[in-house]
């Protein structure tokens, strides 16, 4: 599977950004999908994750009532709307594919195709 994300960029605290990320390669629907970001010098962190058909949802709690991932499978598109955006929501941020079903979701072990990454930085 390859994936593209954008729709990173500068924007001030409050402000608000929707990243997507187009896979191509394979067969969108049956692979589940997660965004992970990660700042200078940070591991790579869970932002959110969504189930094949888009009906779970999963956030972490540094996010979760500012972030909504969603997906379109005719378009192979999955998507990630932050608002509310802080200065410490700035990172690199990255889809992925999920395909280890045995590891918890918040893992990047349990992603095996990652995306080029988008840069997000929220000014204060």
């Amino acid at each position: 599977v390859q994936l593209q994300a954008s729709g990173g960029g500068l924007v001030q605290a409050g402000g608000s950004l929707r990243l997507s990320c187009a896979a191509s390669g394979r067969t969108f629907s049956d692979y589940g999908m997660g965004w992970f970001r990660q700042a200078p010098g940070n591991e790579r962190e869970f932002v959110a994750s969504i189930s094949r058909t888009g009906i779970d949802t999963y956030y972490s709690d540094s996010v979760k009532g500012r972030v909504i991932i969603s997906r379109d499978n005719a378009k192979s598109i999955v998507y990630l709307e932050m608002s509310s955006l802080r200065p410490e929501d700035t990172a690199v941020y990255y889809c992925a594919v999920r395909t280890d079903y045995s590891r918890h979701k918040i893992w990047p072990v349990a992603y095996s195709w990652w995306g080029q990454g988008t840069q997000v930085t929220v000014s204060s």
